[in-house]
């Protein structure tokens, strides 16, 4: 366990320390990045996705000289020897790449890229590494295509975050190319809304019910058979005439 521990050790200090960039990962100003970012990188190695947070404070509290620290939800390496980010990029090439979440896509494709607190693009000299970063975020990302001198004609500035990876204020929407954006499906027209009953009602089918019945005469409504009627007659005849006279 603690031979795990201290390969992980190494391999954290490694990617914060000395090359974030080799990971596809950009440190800020003061050297943190995210938690979850991290995490989400060294699970890319399949002999890393164990790693948890909680493998993180193990280390933590079993080492002497931590090589690493956390502040919150970010992290950073105790020892930071690479180059400073930030410097203005020379030697660019003709493209970069970069991936942005799909469901976004149609915006960006209106508004452009723009770096904010919660968004900054990273433009990628490899492609795959752009792929491999927009997978962290989004299971099918799109990849961008940036036309750098097009953003240098209209005024954009590149700044370098390591080898192969590049930061941008802003991208205009002209200033780099995509897939064509899924077309939206038409909205189902939805079922005009049934009748409803009165509660306690019953409301009669009055053609149903003349199925039933056919041509059959209603009760109450039959022709009497004559010998019935008589006996009913000579019945009421000897009940009055067997009275006993007062």
């Amino acid at each position: 366990m603690q031979k795990t521990a201290r390969r992980l050790a190494k391999i954290i200090a490694y990617a914060l320390g000395r090359r974030p960039d080799e990971f596809g990962l950009v440190p800020d100003a003061d050297g943190y990045i995210k938690v979850k970012t991290l995490l989400k990188a060294l699970h890319e190695d399949e002999g890393l996705r164990h790693v948890r947070g909680a493998h993180l404070n193990e280390i933590l509290i079993t080492s002497k000289n931590p090589p690493f620290e956390i502040a919150g939800a970010r992290i950073r390496a105790s020892f930071r020897t690479y180059p400073p980010i930030g410097k203005p990029a020379e030697n660019l090439p003709k493209l970069l790449y970069t991936c942005v979440r799909s469901r976004a896509y149609p915006y960006f494709l209106e508004n452009g890229l723009k770096a904010s607190p919660d968004f900054q693009p990273v433009l990628c000299r490899d492609p795959a590494m752009a792929l491999r970063i927009g997978k962290r975020h989004d299971q099918t990302p799109v990849m961008l295509i940036i036309m750098v001198a097009k953003c240098a004609d209209q005024g954009a500035r590149f700044l370098e975050a390591g080898e192969g990876l590049y930061l941008a204020e802003r991208i205009a929407p002209d200033c780099f190319t995509g897939p064509s954006p899924p077309k939206e499906k038409p909205k189902p027209a939805s079922p005009a809304p049934a009748e409803i009953e009165p509660p306690g009602s019953f409301l009669m089918d009055m053609e149903k019910a003349r199925q039933k019945t056919g041509n059959r005469i209603p009760k109450g409504k039959k022709d009497e058979i004559p010998w019935k009627k008589e006996r009913r007659r000579m019945n009421r005849k000897d009940r009055e005439t067997s009275k006993w006279p007062e």
